[in-house]
């Protein structure tokens, strides 16, 4: 019985029709569907998976009248559909990726397809921070530091920033860092930027994207000298009230005095 089982397998490493491409969500459910150019029923479907362009291993699959002996790996999240001739995986990691194999037998003589499965997990919303206060290069001018991380992403990806003219931008550090259990992506890039003009920005990980800032602004009068400008205003006009309140106060008491003398 293995003996056959693995000659099915041997028989089936040969030529086949083009790759399909398929892409499936981290923690989804992804289904494989086998074609089958004749409406003759079909014996069996093997599933197989190919390992280092050389070795497969038997996923799932059906023949009639056999109990297919099923790893454990995939045993309670793989499920076939002998009409459909389909298979379904759930909970799909990064490490399904690959290319597998469709083998389907009818009168003894096996049609094979090839699928090519990609796993994709979308990055968490990208974190973006902002420091103005440093001084550019040779200290002229005004810079921003900006900094943009996002995780969870796979496969792993960049930082993209949006609205900034590359030219004015430095990197001065970047990091990626890989899950050693789901083998997801944590995305760190921080960035120097010469100001020449107030400029809204954000920044993307994946497809993933974080809010707009704006950075650069125009500085705009320090607190503590608005508060300066307030104080004397407001002396310099009670200073003209009083002013003005003594001479409102001196001139009824000029014209008494002279009534006085007449």
């Amino acid at each position: 019985m293995l003996f056959t089982f693995f000659l099915l397998l041997c028989v089936c490493v040969g030529d086949s029709d083009a790759v399909k491409n398929m892409t499936a969500v981290l923690g989804h459910s992804v289904t494989f569907r086998c074609p089958s150019k004749h409406s003759t029923p079909v014996e069996r479907l093997y599933i197989q998976r190919v390992k280092n362009d050389k070795v497969e291993e038997f996923i799932n699959g059906f023949s009639r009248g056999i109990e297919m002996n099923v790893f454990s790996e995939y045993w309670d999240r793989t499920k076939v559909d002998e009409t459909e001739l389909s298979m379904e995986m759930r909970n799909i990691s990064v490490s399904d990726e690959g290319l597998y194999k469709c083998v389907v037998f009818i009168n003894n003589k096996p049609e094979i397809s090839q699928i090519l499965l990609k796993v994709t997990a979308e990055y968490s919303v990208p974190t973006i921070t902002k420091d103005c206060s440093k001084l550019g290069d040779g200290g002229a001018g005004k810079s921003c530091q900006l900094s943009c991380s996002a995780a969870g992403g796979y496969p792993q990806s960049t930082v993209r920033w949006v609205g900034l003219n590359p030219n004015l931008t430095n990197v001065i550090y970047n990091m990626s860092s890989e899950d050693n259990e789901s083998k997801t992506w944590t995305i760190n890039q921080t960035i120097m930027y010469n100001c020449v003009q107030p400029t809204n920005t954000s920044c993307a990980i994946g497809g993933a994207l974080s809010h707009t800032i704006s950075i650069c602004e125009t500085e705009s009068f320090p607190l503590q000298v608005i508060t300066a400008i307030v104080v004397v205003l407001v002396f310099v006009l009670l200073l003209i009230f009083v002013v003005v309140m003594k001479c409102c106060c001196r001139r009824p008491q000029t014209s008494g005095t002279q009534e006085h003398t007449h």
